[in-house]
């Protein structure tokens, strides 16, 4: 059961069941492209989060009901998910890059090694893109990791960090505020504004994570900042 709500003088909101649910969030991307693909002249943006979808809209050209009667028509069809992709992200859980590696072991009671395997096991969904411009919201953790964020946010974190938060796992885009607990970090660039398709990860991609030696993320890394001159 989905509700619209109008939300601000030229956007509605677009509400499914309110909780993290992989189903819940396949619904959301599926109706997010559906919108996207339509085209609608009226249509300004459109974005999706866990478990809704915040549609703006031009109102010189339609309203909140008259919007929100078309998406209710607007045929949703499953498909459109199969054009999310699978990424796999190299980490580097070692020395510097992972100045939380020992907070982690002491709040789940396992080694470095279990940590890495349990973190590079999953598959993940991307849930949604927020906080910082590029940061994938990507879950689920699996309950042995699953951890509380610092009492004290850093002000610092290194772009391209890997954390952990409750159920979450994400990548920090560039360096910024953040309290997520770094596991890693990968040598890989995510956020990019000066190419056509700044973000590495859309809502519905799907991504795993392997490990990756200091010597190999170091390697990794020059060949990126090298791919930038």
């Amino acid at each position: 059961m989905k509700s619209f709500i109008p939300f601000g003088d030229n956007a509605l909101l677009i509400n499914f069941e309110q909780k993290i649910d992989p189903e819940i969030n396949s619904e959301v991307v599926q109706l997010y492209k559906s919108i996207l693909a339509a085209q609608w002249p009226e249509v300004t943006f459109c974005s999706p989060a866990y478990c809704s979808v915040t549609v703006g809209y031009d109102f010189a050209l339609t309203d909140f009901e008259s919007l929100g009667q078309k998406i209710k028509a607007l045929r949703v069809k499953s498909v459109t998910v199969n054009k999310t992709k699978a990424i796999e992200i190299p980490v580097c859980y070692e020395g510097a890059c992972a100045p939380d590696m020992e907070v982690v072991e002491l709040q789940s009671g396992l080694s470095s090694k279990e940590i890495i395997a349990l973190h590079t096991t999953p598959t993940y969904q991307v849930y949604m893109i927020g906080f910082l411009p590029g940061f994938a919201y990507m879950g689920t953790l699996p309950e042995k990791l699953q951890c509380n964020r610092k009492e004290t946010p850093r002000l610092r974190v290194p772009a391209r960090s890997v954390g952990l938060a409750g159920s979450q796992t994400g990548i920090y885009p560039s360096e910024a505020p953040g309290g997520w607990q770094i596991i890693g970090r990968t040598p890989w660039e995510i956020f990019n504004p000066e190419v056509k398709i700044p973000c590495r990860f859309q809502p519905g991609d799907l991504v795993t994570f392997h490990a990756i030696s200091e010597s190999e993320f170091l390697t990794l890394e020059a060949q990126t900042d090298t791919s930038k001159e």
